[in-house]
């Protein structure tokens, strides 16, 4: 996948890196504020204020995300596509989100419409960040996904039932859990940005353990906090 490949400029901050990058893991990864992560850091005699951490999380957060993807391997070639709606300052919001048959997060857009030209401004989106296309994308019935597939993606199959395609609506569970702790999200721009870090963060933590043996599991973590300690040029965690 090809992305914007950016090392984390950490020059002119007070805290080490360990310390900024171990605040925004805990922010994303887990259902915290910002003032929580203070608490928590400040358990551990760092103390720094909430809006400290938001600083941290908006420089790097989008940073540490992009590099993830970027280590992330080749997603499969069946794709779950779905929207769902938020409502932002009284105005009905959807994002859409695609996910591969295992749960990874391919891509997420916040948009104010679900008709055909925002299927296709997604599916752009979508293809322009991954560089290759699916063997067969799986949607609900809205019609906009059909006239969408057949201009931007008219040699992939397409399914439309919505029995099939609960991997993405799945998938958006953590974000109303995000929405509620955040209080809802306080315009378009703020919701993109903030998922749009979220998801490779969040998701790089959260194998399939279901599916693997307690061993298994601990060496799958240790694994990808390596990644993570790579991405976020740190050694160990704060």
């Amino acid at each position: 996948m090809k992305t914007n490949t950016l090392t984390p400029n950490y020059k002119g901050f007070r805290f080490p890196p360990e310390i900024i990058s171990h605040a925004v893991w805990l922010y994303f990864r887990f259902s915290l504020s910002f003032r929580d992560v203070e608490e928590l850091l400040a358990q551990r005699g760092i103390v720094v204020t909430y809006e400290t951490v938001r600083q941290w999380c908006l420089k790097f957060g989008q940073t540490y995300a992009n590099e993830l993807r970027r280590r992330r391997p080749r997603c499969d070639d069946k794709w779950h596509l779905d929207e769902v709606y938020l409502k932002i300052n009284g105005k009905t919001h959807y994002l859409w989100r695609a996910v591969d048959q295992d749960g990874n997060v391919l891509d997420i857009l916040v948009q104010g419409r679900r008709n055909t030209h925002a299927a296709k401004r997604f599916f752009r989106k979508l293809l322009k960040g991954l560089q290759y296309v699916p063997r067969v994308i799986i949607t609900d019935k809205l019609k906009s996904y059909g006239v969408a597939k057949r201009e931007v993606l008219p040699g992939v199959e397409h399914r439309q039932h919505k029995g099939l395609n609960n991997r993405a609506e799945n998938s958006h569970q953590p974000t109303r859990l995000r929405e509620k702790k955040m209080r809802r999200f306080k315009s378009a721009k703020h919701a993109q940005r903030f998922l749009s870090a979220f998801g490779p963060i969040s998701g790089h933590f959260q194998p399939r353990r279901h599916r693997l043996s307690a061993g298994e599991y601990r060496a799958l973590l240790q694994t990808r906090f390596q990644t993570w300690n790579e991405v976020t040029e740190t050694k160990t965690a704060a």
